[in-house]
């Protein structure tokens, strides 16, 4: 059976972080934490958990999810989010793979709870997600914010486990607004720094176009009034990055 290691980051993670460490003991062989510098009461909950909890400043999600792989002591790692935990199914699925871990990875589904609703569609369920690999046989990529775990070339054998993470993403409306200016923040310029341009058309298409996407082709409208807001604020969302490259490449460039 192998030895699993459960990384997990953290910034003021007090209202999450304790639901995250409980539900991942029955898998995990060691928790490690990374964290940047919490003001809150993070570190006091993952040390009341025997979680081992490290500091490093925040330099991207990409670069610190990568720097937090560095503290596990076992190579095999399944990744969480604070504000993540698995379900029951998603235990015994992990549990059950450590006595056979034939794959480089594994992919599970991720169930977001949005302002108390559990969101089958708008394109969130089923979110398929990599979480679980031999951490010598991939790593993170992406842009920033929007992280994301790649095997490498000649290591793709990936397997799928029944089950899902708990995904508890945004307890108001107005949770979602900060987050989308915050993350909007960050790939605007991440964009920008990569090239990438914002032809004004876009302002009114893409914006136009993820709306009816999440509302419509992904019947969003299912999920009532959940579904129409995540699909308005992600219409939002849209047209804020292209409005923020703009802006960005008229004056810092």
């Amino acid at each position: 059976m192998i030895k699993l290691s459960v990384v997990i980051i953290t910034f003021n993670e007090e209202k999450n972080i304790e639901r995250c460490l409980l539900s991942v003991k029955e898998v995990a062989d060691e928790i490690v934490v990374l964290d940047s510098f919490s003001k809150d009461k993070t570190q006091e909950i993952c040390e009341k958990h025997g979680a081992k909890f490290f500091q490093h400043a925040f330099d991207g999600h990409i670069q610190q999810k990568n720097r937090a792989i560095t503290y596990a002591s076992f190579p095999h790692l399944l990744s969480l989010d604070a504000d993540e935990a698995l379900n029951d199914e998603l235990k015994k699925s992990i549990q059950n793979i450590k006595s056979n871990f034939e794959k480089d990875g594994y992919y599970m589904n991720r169930l977001t709870n949005y302002c108390g609703h559990w969101v089958k569609h708008c394109g969130w369920y089923p979110d398929k997600k990599l979480r679980l690999w031999d951490s010598r046989k991939g790593a993170w990529t992406g842009i920033n914010p929007h992280d994301k775990y790649e095997l490498f070339e000649g290591d793709k054998n990936t397997g799928y486990l029944k089950g899902d993470i708990l995904h508890y993403s945004y307890y108001t409306v107005d949770d979602h607004y900060r987050q989308v200016e915050y993350f909007t923040d960050i790939a605007s310029k991440a964009f920008v720094e990569k090239g990438k341009k914002a032809p004004l058309y876009k302002l009114i298409v893409n914006p136009m176009a993820k709306f009816i996407d999440h509302y419509i082709l992904h019947l969003g409208f299912l999920d009532g009034k959940a579904g129409f807001l995540i699909s308005k604020i992600s219409a939002y969302a849209a047209y804020l990055k292209y409005k923020k490259i703009r802006a960005f490449k008229k004056h810092y460039l």
